[in-house]
């Protein structure tokens, strides 16, 4: 299993390398699908010598979970005569897919796995979705561009609900998802200390996801369980969800620290 990994992240480097070498030879932005997080920590953690443009990620807002990776030749920047390019400028090629019910009064209750695994169940790649953000009137996709089109015609039902999908304008990047406010209070503002809080289990278990490479602070991937996490660090747990630390306040009598988080819902 060692070994299939290695493969897949020399194969991944690779593709990397081959897309900003595309790049610069042809004076074009190349893109990649969308990336995970671990993807994107092993882009992120490239040797800058192996490529040959710089690159940009985003996923349709600032807080976004999956995204591409755009590769940017230095001959654009010449072109545009600007020394950054905004996303329009960019023209990363992703859209907003809306899906609603037919009849709202019938809809069930519908989670992220019933949208993604209605997706899957089409043929779908997973590397063609982005984040699924789910509002008490839609879920909003985001989806390459290449599949909007099948989308729209195939996906009628997502469990039980029948639904319609329709083009979304795109949203601002300054968007945030619902979330729901903790408060309490932690030994210290340790990675290990924060997690328990904003998940509701046992540090125990919650270690052992931090050393088995399962969380990411600001996209990178993070394995010390005793990382100090600052204000403004956004925590993702791969198949648990994410949370924004928001700050520290006072010491309880028994030197414990009050801690408030923002967890998306």
């Amino acid at each position: 299993m060692k070994e299939n990994q290695t493969k897949e992240l020399k194969l991944l480097e690779r593709r990397f390398i081959e897309l900003s070498r595309t790049a610069y030879q042809r004076e074009i932005i190349t893109f990649s699908d969308f990336l995970n997080l671990n993807e994107q920590n092993i882009l992120h953690t490239l040797p800058k010598e192996d490529l040959h443009t710089s690159l940009f990620s985003f996923g349709g807002y600032a807080l976004a979970e999956r995204q591409m990776a755009a590769f940017i030749p230095d001959a654009l920047y010449l072109r545009y005569g600007k020394r950054t390019l905004s996303e329009d400028e960019i023209g990363y090629p992703f859209s907003v897919l809306s899906v609603t019910p037919l009849n709202r009064k019938f809809s069930e209750e519908l989670s992220h796995r019933d949208y993604l695994g209605a997706l899957l169940n089409l043929g779908i790649e997973r590397s063609k979705l982005g984040d699924i953000l789910i509002t008490e009137d839609e879920a909003m996709v985001f989806v390459h561009n290449d599949m909007c089109d099948f989308i729209s015609e195939e996906l009628t039902r997502v469990r039980h609900t029948m639904v319609r999908v329709t083009r979304k304008e795109r949203i601002g990047t300054d968007y945030r998802p619902d979330y729901e406010e903790i408060r309490g209070t932690v030994a210290s503002v340790r990675l290990d200390s924060l997690l328990p809080l904003a998940f509701s289990s046992s540090r125990t278990k919650l270690s052992g996801l931090i050393e088995g490479a399962k969380v990411f602070v600001n996209g990178r991937l993070v394995t010390s369980n005793g990382y100090q996490v600052q204000e403004g660090d956004i925590i993702s747990v791969r198949g648990m969800g994410k949370f924004r630390y928001e700050g520290a306040g006072q010491r309880t009598r028994k030197n414990r620290i009050y801690v408030v988080i923002h967890k998306y819902v």
